[in-house]
Parts: C-alpha cells; structure tokens; sequence
C-alpha cells in the first residue's frame, strides 16, 4: 500500500519507518530539513515541504496514495490546516493526530475518518492496523505474538467457529466474537453498539459484520488475512 505521513517526530516517524519495514511505500513529509536527511535512509521517500501549501501538496501523487497521515503534535494549528486542506483534496483515507479533547472535536467536524491519539496508542499497533487488511485494533505482546481484531472474511459468513477452523489450519486462536446489537435509548432514539460475547464457543455462527478476536504468531495472522 501506498502512505503518505506528515509530520516526522517522535510518533510520525517511527510509524512512517515500521510501515516501510512492512514491505509499504511511504512518503514521510516534514518542514525540517533534518528530519528529512535524518530518515531518508529509512523511509521509502523523504520531502521536506509545508503540508499547509496547496500549491505544493497538489503536486504529491494523491491519487495513488491509500492513506494519508497527519501525525504534526506541535502545533495544532498547523495539524488543523493541513488536515483540512488533505481532506478539500478528497484523499482516499485520512488519519490524523489528535492533541486534546477540543482538537479532536474540531478534527471530528473536518470529517477526517480516523484519529490517532499517540500518547495511548503506540505506533507499532497503528502500523499494524494499517498494513494488514481487515484488522480493526490490535495488541501487541511482544515482537511476534499479538492479539488482533479482526473482521469477519465473507467467506466465514454463517459457518460456526468449529467449521472455520483456525487453530487447525492457521495455529490461531479465537478467543472471542465482537457483535453489534440495536439498543434504544430513554428517548426512543436507537444506536448500534458492539457487544462482546463471551469465551468462543466452537459452536458460535459468524456473520460477516462480526468481529473474531484472535491470538497468535504475526506470520500466521498475515497468513489467514491474505487468505481472505
């Protein structure tokens, strides 16, 4: 897949470089030319540019370009410009950082379709998230086993946990099921609201809108996805 991350500190830049280690193609842009020669080695492309300049951001490959990042945690006002001016530009995807509560209101009315909270999340989940298809969240246990969310393949629609199989054909464990159930609230007003199910049950029938939550090897995750 194909990134574009704005902002290298602490946070863009690790996720920019665990993106590229993934095999990804990643544009880590930054208005510090320093940061740019510091990782040029070590992200697909560096550019150093002002992501708040139209004129310069038009000029990116936007089209072939996935998901667009805004990781700027120093200044919320440049996080704000530039998350609303990738968003005029219609990109596929668009991510970004959130500093406080108000900022992510405002990120909320941009109508960006993610926010990244750096100081709860680590970089390692987000780049996991991003670069294997249909994981929801994750959690790492360390460098090669992790616990992921994960939406239910379409060809798992209606067979039971049993049928699927997992530990037998990918070594993987299925220790939940996410649902989503219709509440209704003192007002009348109704919400869809997700609902975990308990300890798996060999014979629990998924549908394609759940969510299986499974564990073991990264190898072997990557391997049930792409079997997808």
């Amino acid at each position: 897949m194909k990134y574009i991350i704005v902002g290298l500190g602490s946070f863009g830049a690790s996720l920019a470089e665990k993106l590229t280690e993934q095999g990804n193609e990643v544009i880590g842009i930054d208005t510090s030319m320093h940061k740019v020669e510091n990782y040029k080695e070590r992200i697909t492309h560096t550019i150093c540019m002002d992501a708040t300049d139209e004129v310069t951001v038009v000029g990116l490959p936007l089209k072939e370009t996935d998901v667009v990042i805004i990781t700027i945690g120093e200044n919320k006002g440049v996080n704000v410009m530039a998350t609303a001016l990738f968003k005029n530009l219609q990109v596929k995807k668009l991510i970004s950082r959130s500093i406080d509560p108000l900022h992510e209101n405002v990120l909320d009315a941009i109508g960006v379709d993610e926010i990244v909270r750096p100081e709860e999340e680590s970089a390692a989940r987000w780049a996991k998230k991003l670069s294997l298809k249909e994981v929801v969240d994750s959690f790492e246990l360390n460098s090669d086993y992790c616990i992921v969310e994960v939406k239910v393949p379409e060809k798992f629609h209606g067979k039971t946990i049993k049928e699927i199989d997992v530990r037998k054909n990918y070594n993987l464990l299925v220790l939940t099921t996410i649902g989503s159930v219709v509440e209704k609230s003192l007002v009348g007003k109704t919400k869809n609201v997700t609902k975990v199910r308990g300890v798996a049950n060999p014979d629990d029938v998924l549908t394609k809108e759940d969510i299986l939550v499974i564990y073991g090897s990264n190898k072997n995750i990557k391997r049930f996805l792409k079997d997808d």
